[in-house]
């Protein structure tokens, strides 16, 4: 069997053109998360499973809230106003108000859910 100069040049271009395309795949970095979660989720299970006293959730969200603070990244939608009833949970009504605004702040679509909780809160005082 006589190997010829053309198979020879196309198994070396063939063999060229995979390494770059492993090469470049290799090079793209992973798109990093748009907001920052830490231990949103395992917080709020465990609070709704009743593992976790308002209080004890409050002081959670409230670190996830200053670790994203200091790494520069966002909370996501709907951590705010978690956190919001529950300090209405807890009778600070001010710190309630404070953060459903938050949310509507940083997420203008939840409008219309933050004016039904409000107005939830004003009928029941």
């Amino acid at each position: 069997m006589l190997i010829t100069r053309s198979c020879i040049l196309s198994t070396l271009r063939f063999a060229i053109g995979s390494l770059a395309i492993v090469w470049l795949t290799g090079c793209v970095s992973r798109p990093q998360p748009l907001y920052y979660w830490g231990n949103y989720e395992s917080q709020q299970y465990g609070y709704l499973k009743g593992n976790k006293s308002p209080e004890e959730a409050i002081q959670s969200l409230e670190n996830v809230k200053e670790e994203a603070k200091s790494k520069g990244k966002t909370i996501p939608p709907g951590m705010s106003a978690h956190l919001g009833l529950l300090y209405g949970l807890t009778g600070r009504s001010d710190l309630f108000e404070q953060n459903l605004q938050a949310e509507r702040l940083q997420f203008p679509e939840s409008s219309s859910y933050i004016d039904f909780l409000l107005k939830q809160s004003n009928k029941a005082k």
